[in-house]
């Protein structure tokens, strides 16, 4: 096969776009010089494309599995229709291509830093250890790395869920650090609200804020659960209550628990947050969108509907050392790695 580190070789329709366009992928086991082949033990499925299909399916596991195998069989990826969205998985390296600029080695213990919608991908098992019924997916098959790809090792010290749960979200918690930080360095340390505190990218990103240097850290959850869960682990400065989906109460929200903020990062799974995310935000604020479940055009028209002078990102998932960055925060504060190691048990449970 043609060396190619984008992928695009591997694109099968329709031609001419890259991986994650694509509708359909080529998921031949022979590869490329640049290529690596994984052979996979476990999907995480994103927030967003589980929420959906969960929803979808009125929590019916053997549905779900269903669907996902079909969306993998029809697309060569796990590519989310509805979401646009897929997760990422861990495996064992099974092949690399002589000319793969990875560095990866046969029988290295991976996960992929790279979305499953541009990673080519076969299910061999059926999802047959699988109940439908949580992101994380056990699984037999193999996936294909591109050479601008991005895989890390497994870190020895952690278990393989909860290390997967971690790199899922790495780069929410490394951009959150590098707005945060340049805010300080401009002598202004800035109060930063965190929409979905009490999730996996919300909490990291909640404490990435606050070792780079935020003055305030505010988190919104949607229950009272929550706001007791984080209290109790000592996440944030404030914890306040609100339906992220109301503009008016979050709002408020926000400046009753100290805001408005000068960075809102937005983590939830669930669609029509941009207009509270706006509004809880300082004129000159910026706000970084990591769910899925965004509309950018929402977005981008709220803010002008609005009057809003306000500088948005995309979080787009790869920042340079964000796997690094975000095991050594789960690794360093006890209340990330309790909440996430709580999560994992509360979905091997159910």
């Amino acid at each position: 096969m043609t060396s190619d580190p984008t992928g695009l070789l591997r694109v099968l329709a329709p031609v001419g776009v890259l991986p994650q366009a694509a509708e359909r992928l080529d998921t031949s086991r022979q590869l490329a010089a640049d290529e690596v082949r994984i052979a996979v033990s476990r999907l995480n499925l994103d927030a967003a494309s589980f929420r959906q299909l969960f929803t979808k399916h009125d929590g019916d596991g053997d549905a779900v599995r269903t669907e996902v195998l079909d969306i993998v069989r029809t697309r060569g990826k796990m590519h989310n229709p509805v979401t646009g969205s897929g997760g990422m998985l861990t495996g064992t390296v099974e092949a690399v291509g002589p000319q793969s600029p990875l560095g990866l080695s046969v029988g290295d213990e991976v996960t992929t830093l790279v979305s499953l919608t541009l990673t080519p991908l076969v299910i061999t098992d059926d999802l047959a250890d699988w109940d439908g019924r949580s992101e994380q997916v056990p699984c037999q098959g193999y996936a294909i790395l591109f050479g601008r790809s991005i895989a890390a090792r497994l870190p020895v010290d952690l278990p393989a869920r909860l290390a997967l749960a971690v790199m899922d979200v790495c780069g929410a918690p490394a951009l959150t650090a590098r707005v945060v930080g340049r805010y300080v360095e401009r002598g202004h340390a800035p109060t930063v609200c965190v929409i979905g505190g009490a999730g996996k990218s919300g909490s990291l990103s909640l404490v990435a804020a606050s070792r780079s240097g935020a003055a305030r850290t505010i988190a919104v959850v949607p229950v009272e659960r929550e706001v007791q869960l984080l209290a109790d682990k000592e996440m944030a400065d404030a914890v306040t209550l609100a339906d992220a989906r109301d503009p008016v109460a979050l709002s408020r929200a926000v400046a009753d628990a100290g805001g408005p903020a000068d960075v809102t990062v937005v983590c939830v799974d669930v669609p029509g947050c941009e207009g509270g995310a706006i509004l809880s935000t300082e004129q000159g604020g910026t706000i970084i969108f990591f769910s899925m479940a965004t509309s950018f055009s929402a977005a981008a028209l709220g803010a002008e509907g609005l009057a809003s002078d306000v500088t948005m990102l995309i979080g787009n998932g790869y920042v340079p050392g964000h796997a690094e960055f975000a095991v050594d925060l789960l690794r360093s504060h006890a209340g990330v790695r309790a909440l996430f190691e709580a999560r994992l048990a509360h979905e091997a449970a159910g």
